[in-house]
């Protein structure tokens, strides 16, 4: 299968390299790696789970014409980082809408994904079905998220419009 959508990675260095999912799909060319800002790309989404707006329907064409950006940092540094990378970038900030994470670290927690989830995510969600199962096909865990979220992944798969997906939500996740 040829690679659908462009993939890079922002490494902030800030958990362990062995376990960390952008480093080993990097290693397996699904995505490029980058700890200079200077070097990323112009124009895409960069996944930052702060930023308040949903990858919606509405965001497809622009990962379709752009590149997927996963901000790889620690979960603990999470607010410094994107700052820091919103500081330095222009890319268009776009947030999943929940899903429960199947990585080891963080086992089912609502919204705590590693970087190859939620990079898996954001293709499924834009119908790049083949090239998310490609990347989570790199872990040993990877194809209990999509079994783990697969009613969510489908339905928001399915929204027309961000404020449907992110209705959706409530559906599936107690949220508050």
């Amino acid at each position: 299968m040829k690679e659908s959508v462009s993939i890079h990675a922002i490494w902030l260095a800030q958990d362990d390299p062995k376990k960390n999912t952008a480093v080993k799909l990097s290693r397996r060319d699904l995505l490029r790696l980058h700890k200079d800002f200077r070097r990323l790309p112009r124009r895409g989404i960069l996944l930052d789970p702060l930023c308040g707006k949903v990858f919606g329907p509405e965001d497809h064409a622009l990962l379709n014409s752009a590149t997927l950006v996963g901000l790889d940092c620690s979960w603990a540094q999470i607010t410094d980082s994107v700052e820091t990378v919103k500081k330095r970038t222009r890319l268009t900030s776009r947030m999943l809408p929940l899903l429960l994470a199947a990585n080891p670290v963080n086992w089912g927690k609502a919204g705590k994904l590693c970087t190859a989830e939620a990079l898996a995510a954001t293709l499924y969600l834009a119908n790049h079905v083949e090239h998310a199962e490609l990347l989570l096909s790199s872990f040993n865990w990877g194809e209990r998220f999509i079994e783990l979220n697969y009613e969510p992944l489908e339905a928001y798969r399915q929204a027309t419009t961000s404020a449907e997906l992110v209705q959706l939500q409530f559906e599936f996740f107690d949220i508050e």
